[in-house]
């Protein structure tokens, strides 16, 4: 099955609610563990046992495995691991982008069968311009893999960049939007996506939500950083039953005791508003 195919299940059997695994050091402090590798290795293990049978899809955030140097990778490929035993879908938060051979070796070390870092789906960066994915994609399609193209963040600095117009009038995060359309046509649920904020103003930067129909959307921002479940069909439209709603700190802060039930909560909370 393609990546599109096997979100599109997971949405059906499991709900749309992704499952942030960000180990903050704040929250290892809370969670009694300690800022190191074996820390955050514990710390996923932990995130994913709760997941399991009570959502479908995880997104390790891998920066603050890197913190760690080759141990703290260990400790990531370990989670996933465990991720992929537990029949979780797993979006790789890695944000990559480059260009040439250098970018292949990312697609290798994300998406390439029997890669220790292997990942359902990887975040990744166009702007070092949008065909700079190329390989990338190419290492998607081999290995049935998916791609969460950044097209519309919601960090202030990406203001400047992401709403600036083309010559064709469209803002450069639309521009994104619709070449990920394009690449997806054919397809009822595509296995190449964006990232759009869902703290995002969608028309400040030129983007229509019916643009987004046929895509998977890496929507963070739930939660913690002040967007609501409930206000999903309002955000993304006819777009909103495609759309991967990923909550981190708002479960995560619940700790080792209560992130189960924090779970629950949340998932019950999407599959309310989706329903809707």
């Amino acid at each position: 099955m393609t990546f599109g195919q096997r979100l599109h299940r997971t949405f059906a059997e499991s709900g749309n609610l992704c499952v942030g695994i960000d180990p903050h050091s704040s929250l290892l402090e809370q969670w009694g563990l300690d800022a190191s590798a074996a820390g955050v290795r514990e710390f996923g293990l932990r995130v994913v046992e709760a997941a399991a049978g009570r959502v479908g899809i995880v997104k390790p955030q891998v920066a603050f495995f890197e913190a760690f140097g080759s141990a703290g990778l260990a400790s990531l490929e370990h989670v996933l691991v465990a991720a992929r035993a537990a029949g979780l879908l797993v979006i790789g938060d890695a944000k990559r982008g480059d260009i040439g051979s250098t970018m292949e070796g990312y697609a290798s070390a994300w998406l390439g069968a029997g890669s220790p870092l292997q990942v359902d789906a990887v975040t990744v960066s166009p702007y070092l311009g949008i065909e700079s994915l190329s390989a990338t994609r190419a290492m998607a399609d081999v290995h049935d893999g998916g791609l969460f193209v950044l097209a519309a963040t919601s960090n202030p600095e990406a203001r400047a960049i992401q709403t600036v117009r083309t010559p064709s009038g469209s803002t450069v995060a639309a521009t994104i939007v619709e070449t990920v359309s394009n690449w997806n046509a054919g397809e009822p649920l595509g296995s190449t996506g964006v990232v759009v904020g869902a703290t995002v103003d969608l028309a400040e930067f030129g983007i229509d939500p019916s643009t987004l129909v046929g895509m998977p959307v890496l929507a963070p921002g739930f939660g913690h950083q002040g967007a609501e479940f409930a206000d999903v069909r309002r955000l993304f439209g006819d777009a909103a039953p495609s759309v991967v709603l990923s909550a981190s700190r708002s479960i995560l802060a619940a700790g080792p005791t209560g992130i189960a039930d924090a779970i629950d909560r949340q998932a019950a909370e999407v599959a309310r508003a989706l329903s809707s």
